[in-house]
């Protein structure tokens, strides 16, 4: 996996809209400010890596839908990658997966978060 300079793991789901919206936030903010940015989707949050996931997860104002914040995000380079291992212990496969997504493994985490400049764990 391509290195990045700003990495953001989280580690809830669709049960904790609070933790993907701010997550998703932050990293599209590292984007917009020019810095390279990957999201690590780990544990219950693999859940986000199917299609459509996203949708109608809003928290409210200020911040904007998760499903709005995940195009801007990819529009603007952003990269979403998959925690492989939290994927088949969650029962998931990767053809279940959005495939403009990276499946890693956790040496690319480390990898990714080691080379980083900057990294953001929402646990």
């Amino acid at each position: 996996m391509q290195t990045t300079d700003f990495v953001a793991t989280v580690f809830d789901g669709r049960s904790n809209p609070n933790k993907v919206t701010v997550t998703f936030t932050m990293a599209l903010n590292a984007l917009l400010k020019g810095y390279t940015a990957t999201i690590i989707l780990m544990v219950e949050a693999v859940e986000l890596g199917k299609p459509g996931a996203c949708a109608g997860m809003d928290i409210g104002k200020p911040f904007e839908p998760v499903a709005s914040l995940l195009d801007t995000f990819l529009e603007k380079g952003g990269r979403i990658a998959i925690c492989g291992s939290c994927m088949t212990h969650n029962g998931m496969t990767a053809e279940q997966m959005d495939p403009r997504f990276s499946i890693i493994s956790a040496p690319d985490v480390i990898d990714l978060l080691m080379q980083a400049k900057g990294s953001l764990q929402v646990t």
